[in-house]
């Protein structure tokens, strides 16, 4: 994924900014102080009376307070214990508040929400980014929509259209619509962060762009695709796939894609075509020839 400054949570001064609750480092965690931000995250997710809120990192607890007002229930999820208090003593009043402390990787969606349709609202850290999303996206549970801050690269990719995809980009949109709601800069966070963040919405789709029993083999083939993504496709695909030069090149033939071309320049439905064709030469982890 590379280098930046994780950002963590909704994370408020508290009254005064005294008594600033303290920093776990090792989580990325920044305060996000900007009203501003925060009513463009709760515009983003377009929330009713009726709608059961995710929220992944509440921190002490002032977008989850937004939150509580504009959903009919919200289930928090905090890692840090520390937070988990704060919030809590902020939030103290409201009755439709689930505050669950536990790491997001490790939740079900189907036990936090009790097989309730959701939406999914987060802030999350750079380095939990991508795991987190696929958490959702993948789940047999997903929600119908998701609003995510995250770092501004982060968010490039998962929008790119073909020519700047990346694997987070294809693994993204199989399952959702994606488009930046906003951008964030450093200020908004104190301690400002050393990068720009955006607030990302996805849109879930009803069934994946890809059918089920394909995945495996799609997903297959584009983590091999992008192992080497400054190489040619034909040969980043051999190499990640253990398939010979030339039954790449037959199978991309017999598809019209040029095996000269970049895995970022891909779209999903040539991911698609490759991912079936391939399955004439790599079935159950064994190559052979066409």
């Amino acid at each position: 994924m590379g280098k930046g400054i994780p950002q963590r949570g909704d994370m408020s001064s508290r009254r005064g900014g005294s008594d600033r609750p303290r920093l776990n480092k090792s989580l990325g965690q920044h305060l996000l102080v900007s009203e501003g931000v925060l009513d463009g995250i709760i515009e983003a997710a377009e929330l009713s009376g009726d709608d059961l809120v995710v929220e992944v990192g509440p921190g002490t607890g002032l977008l989850t307070k937004k939150l509580l007002e504009a959903a009919g229930h919200v289930v928090a999820v905090e890692i840090d214990a520390g937070m988990v208090e704060q919030a809590r003593a902020m939030l103290t009043e409201h009755q439709n508040l689930t505050l669950v402390h536990g790491d997001i990787r490790e939740q079900s969606p189907s036990a936090l929400t009790g097989g309730r349709p959701y939406i999914v609202v987060a802030n999350l850290p750079y380095y939990v980014a991508s795991p987190t999303v696929r958490l959702f996206l993948e789940a047999e549970h997903s929600p119908r929509r998701m609003v995510v801050m995250v770092q501004r690269e982060v968010a490039q990719q998962m929008t790119a259209s073909p020519g700047k995809s990346s694997l987070l980009t294809i693994a993204t949109q199989v399952y959702a619509d994606a488009r930046t709601a906003r951008r964030v800069k450093p200020g908004s966070f104190v301690p400002a962060p050393g990068v720009e963040s955006a607030v990302v919405r996805l849109d879930v789709l009803p069934e994946p762009r890809i059918a089920e029993d394909l995945l495996p083999q799609f997903f297959r083939v584009a983590r091999a695709g992008f192992s080497a993504p400054r190489k040619q496709l034909r040969n980043s695909l051999s190499n990640g796939l253990g398939v010979n030069a030339a039954s790449v090149d037959a199978g991309l033939a017999a598809v019209g894609i040029d095996g000269r071309r970049r895995a970022e320049t891909l779209a999903i439905e040539e991911w698609a075509a490759i991912a079936l064709v391939m399955q004439r030469f790599v079935i159950d982890g064994q190559s052979r020839a066409p």
